[in-house]
């Protein structure tokens, strides 16, 4: 499972001119998931996103996590994390679970996460324009593959 974290100012997911979901300080969550994950991928995510320190503390430093300044956070699904673009000009996406596989697990990540902080989320299989206020600008990418090592 891939995750880009992105600190925000604020976030919004709009679904045909429409606001689907949108969130003050905190973290856009573009979320990928990938052919084999399962249940501990998204755990050892969401323990890592929610004790992350990127946020600044009085002194400027990145010393603070989402839960430490009582950020938000947008989860927005992205199979398009798992491109592979090796090959021609055209990325294919073979390594993004199928929607049937991905969607619970995207479900199980958004449940679980928003039991431990204030979420809202983009909707799955949908066109999406997201727009962001990058606070920083802070991005970081994980891969629960790593965590796994």
């Amino acid at each position: 499972m891939i995750a880009i974290l992105q600190r925000v100012a604020s976030a919004s997911v709009d679904i045909n001119g429409e606001r689907q979901a949108q969130i003050n300080k905190g973290l856009l969550i573009l979320l990928g998931v990938g052919k084999g994950d399962t249940e501990e991928d998204a755990n050892l995510l969401i323990e890592k996103i929610r004790k992350i320190r990127i946020f600044s503390d009085s002194d400027g430093k990145m010393n603070l996590s989402v839960t430490d300044v009582g950020g938000e956070l947008l989860v927005v699904p992205n199979f398009t994390l798992y491109a592979s673009y090796k090959k021609g000009n055209r990325p294919d996406y073979m390594n993004s679970a199928p929607p049937n596989e991905a969607e619970p697990l995207f479900d199980f990540f958004c449940e679980r996460i928003s039991k431990l902080l204030s979420t809202s989320r983009g909707v799955f299989g949908a066109d999406m324009q997201v727009s962001l206020v990058n606070d920083g600008p802070v991005t970081i990418p994980m891969d629960s593959k790593i965590l796994k090592n």
